[in-house]
């Protein structure tokens, strides 16, 4: 699975930075398009897993959406590193400076390892009071802090496919993470159906099995990705020169800590919107979670997009084309939004038969329908803060995001939905807070984008 064995479909970094406009378009989709179909490809697997899981009812299904939520908070300084990684590599790519590029990803492999092992721990210990966080029923809550517990063991494997993949899309390989992924999705749905109903000779552990089966194929997909950097097949290979520099961490920090605070506040939101929507029973609970992963078959789109322009942006602005890189995210947010529209369209016509096929409880049923018509309509405003968010962070100005962030998801979401639920509102009415936060969001990054002082940043 070699750099060279992707040529085609390969941006290479002379390419993004030709400042043609009749050549951007097509870098941009060549760029996006093995990330949307590595995101799909998960989207897909995650929908197989709730399904699997949608077999033990409800109850089942909150807590693996509990269990996932919280180790997606646990990641946040991770991802933190991950931005600035973006952010930095693709800068040095831009300005052919490969040794940096390769320093860069060394550190933040070193960085990323030794934060996720400090946080193992606590979050192994501390389970049963993070899943204790949202109103749900005991048996949930116990299943839940089994998922956490078991996810928290793989956190390092996570860490360290999140950089490498972050590194090589940020020198425009997009199709390595692309390769990585899909086989570590296929192993996780064989060992998901295994885990979970006991086939294969293994286990029947229920929603335990879950959480083994996606630690046991992040633990797959890491050991691949070290392998074949230090094997020196990746486009971006080990390098030279010192393992660690000051200058490297500290310029790591710079642009990743504001992503970390973002992160942290992101997830802050959910677990807040969350612990809300949990107010209302495990029924609509379990339908907030399976409508997200019924309706990421859209906004994976966006991510990959997302990608897509974070790498034109940075690389761009590291070879002195600031009109270029403000060209690269303008097409990039309209084509995300074009294929979002599109897709989601598809999803909400088809809601109701979707989620039917998912899970057999009425109830749940009716309320994913309803949650996908509101997130669906969300669409083209998730599209502008996910492409616009992007680009922000390739040019190194992550802070801006961080204000966004709080101001839609945190203070606007959480405040509309508290009042809402306040105020005895149902709990359809709260789904449709989301609308409120990525209004805010989609303006405030249109905004920022359009100002233009990102090109200036200096990193």
């Amino acid at each position: 699975m070699s750099a060279e064995s992707a040529e085609g479909p390969m941006v290479r970094a002379e390419d993004v930075l030709k400042p043609s406009p009749a050549q951007e378009l097509p870098g941009i989709l060549r760029l996006a398009w093995p990330a949307v179909v590595g995101n799909l490809a998960y989207s897909v697997v995650g929908l197989v897993d709730i399904k699997i899981v949608a077999s033990l009812g409800s109850s089942a299904v909150a807590a693996v959406t509990t269990g996932h939520r919280i180790f997606w908070i646990l990641q946040a300084v991770m991802i933190a590193v991950t931005a600035g990684t973006t952010a930095l590599v693709a800068r040095a790519w831009g300005a052919k400076d490969r040794n940096e590029a390769e320093g860069i990803t060394r550190t933040s492999l070193l960085l990323c390892a030794a934060i996720a092992g400090a946080m193992t721990l606590p979050a192994y210990l501390y389970a049963d009071s993070l899943a204790g966080i949202f109103e749900l029923d005991e048996a949930t809550v116990v299943s839940a802090a089994g998922f956490i517990r078991i996810m928290s063991l793989f956190s390092v494997a996570f860490g360290v496919t999140m950089v490498i993949g972050a590194a090589l899309r940020a020198i425009g390989d997009t199709m390595t993470p692309l390769w990585i992924g899909l086989g570590t999705n296929v192993l996780n749905v064989i060992l998901v159906y295994g885990l979970v109903y006991g086939r294969f000779g293994l286990p029947a552990m229920g929603v335990e099995g879950a959480a083994l089966a996606t630690g046991l194929s992040l633990l797959a997909g890491a050991i691949l990705c070290l392998s074949l950097w230090w094997w020196g097949v990746l486009r971006i290979q080990v390098g030279s020169g010192p393992a660690i520099t000051k200058q490297r961490v500290r310029q790591l920090v710079h642009i990743g800590y504001p992503a970390g605070l973002e992160q942290a506040a992101m997830q802050v939101g959910f677990v807040i919107f969350l612990w809300i929507v949990s107010l209302y029973g495990t029924a609509p609970y379990a339908a907030y979670g399976i409508g997200v992963q019924i309706l990421s078959f859209s906004f994976v789109v966006g991510i990959g997009f997302n990608i897509a322009a974070s790498t034109h942006v940075g690389q761009k602005l590291g070879a002195g084309d600031p009109q270029g890189a403000e060209r690269s995210g303008w097409r990039a947010m309209r084509l995300a939004v074009f294929t979002m529209v599109i897709l989601s369209a598809f999803i909400i016509a088809g809601a109701e038969s979707i989620a039917g096929f998912i899970i057999d409880d009425p109830e749940v049923v009716r309320l994913t329908v309803i949650f996908i018509y509101v997130l669906g309509v969300a669409q083209p405003l998730m599209a502008i803060d996910f492409t616009l968010g992007g680009a922000l962070r390739g040019a190194g100005d992550t802070r801006f995001p961080l204000i966004t962030t709080l101001a839609g998801l945190v203070v606007v979401r959480g405040c509309v939905a508290g009042l809402l639920a306040f105020m005895d509102f149902a709990v359809e009415w709260v789904f449709g807070a989301l609308l409120f936060d990525y209004c805010v969001k989609a303006s405030l990054m249109s905004w920022r984008f359009r100002r233009g002082k990102w090109q200036k940043i200096v990193i």
